[in-house]
């Protein structure tokens, strides 16, 4: 499984961001999205994550009711909208996938990763 994440940048405080992620190659029939960030001189933590059917959807308490994660099944693509940023949602995000039907925030369980895209928040 290959992913590819995309949509970071420069935003400023305030202001929304989408990222997306899209998965190739070798996809599991079921699987979940996770999304991780990791800030600068801490450690990677989880985001959001979704599972295949969309029916499952899980979100860190620190994006909870202004963030969207949501997938596009005949996309394999993976979006995860954050609204409100703020300076310490500056992170470097990334996507991976789980092989199971249950969304969990322990990166553990995420068996492929793919290169993160860099969200920057200004004040």
């Amino acid at each position: 499984v290959q992913l590819q994440a995309s949509g970071g940048g420069l935003v400023k405080a305030g202001g929304s961001l989408r990222l997306s992620c899209a998965a190739s190659g070798r996809t599991p029939s079921k699987y979940v999205t996770g999304w991780f960030r990791q800030a600068p001189g801490k450690e990677r933590e989880f985001v959001a994550g979704v599972n295949w059917s969309g029916g499952g959807i899980l979100y860190a308490d620190s994006v909870k009711g202004r963030s969207t994660i949501s997938r596009d099944i005949v996309k394999n693509t993976v979006y995860l909208e954050i609204d409100s940023l703020k300076p310490e949602d500056t992170a470097v995000y990334y996507c991976a996938v789980d092989r199971t039907s249950i969304v969990r925030g322990n990166s553990m369980w995420y068996d492929y990763w793919g290169p993160g895209t860099l969200v920057t928040v200004s004040s």
